[in-house]
């Protein structure tokens, strides 16, 4: 009697849809955070080498990723927006 499932009702289909969408949905999301996170690192380490032609590339690739995960809704606008300034005045403090 303990290996029946008795007690525990099937999932509808709905459900289990929607399960699988939220799976697919958590993966692509986290993704896409683990490349907003390693590309602005490598901005702190250009940011470290102080090199202004890097720096300004590594910039602009973690305002695309940004703006991308805004516009699918993996960030709020005002997270994007709060960590686009703060790399954009370290950025200016090390080319100065």
């Amino acid at each position: 009697m303990a290996n029946e499932k008795k007690d525990k009702k099937e999932k509808r289909p709905s459900a289990e849809k929607r399960n699988i969408q939220s799976k697919k949905r958590n993966l692509c999301n986290r993704v896409l955070k683990a490349r907003v996170g390693s590309a602005s690192r490598s901005l702190k380490e250009a940011l470290a080498q102080k090199d202004a032609s890097f720096i300004q590339e590594k910039l602009s690739e973690v305002y695309s990723l940004m703006d991308k995960g805004v516009k699918k809704g993996v960030f709020k606008i005002n997270k994007a927006s709060r960590l686009k300034a703060r790399l954009s005045t370290a950025a200016k403090k090390a080319s100065v």
